[in-house]
């Protein structure tokens, strides 16, 4: 007879929040995100970057943020060299989308 594990099973993780950036913890790996090159995460509340998802077996997603990204993304950032840039610093509550003109 086997003894089934006890407690839920963790997919995805904030492992920390520095002044530099945030670690993730995805899949029984470690992943750096500094602010630099994921701005879309500085000065966000701790619980919006805390509430990540991952769908799909390779999706990263910050509902509270509107941020998705790639697994790839993280392990592969020579393949995606387009970095975010705001014209303006981003709060709490702007996703850096543009409303359309009617």
């Amino acid at each position: 007879m086997k003894s089934s594990k006890h407690g839920k099973s963790i997919s995805v993780s904030v492992e920390n929040i520095t002044p530099l950036g945030i670690w993730l913890y995805v899949k029984e790996k470690e992943y750096f995100l500094s602010y630099k090159d994921y701005p879309y995460f500085k000065d966000q509340t701790l619980n919006s970057i805390q509430n990540v998802q991952l769908l799909h077996g390779y999706h990263l997603y910050w509902p509270q943020l509107d941020v998705d990204l790639e697994i790839d993304n993280l392990e592969n950032p020579e393949k995606y060299p387009l970095k975010f840039e705001s014209k303006k610093p981003l709060t709490s509550h702007s996703t850096g989308r543009r409303v359309a003109a009617r």
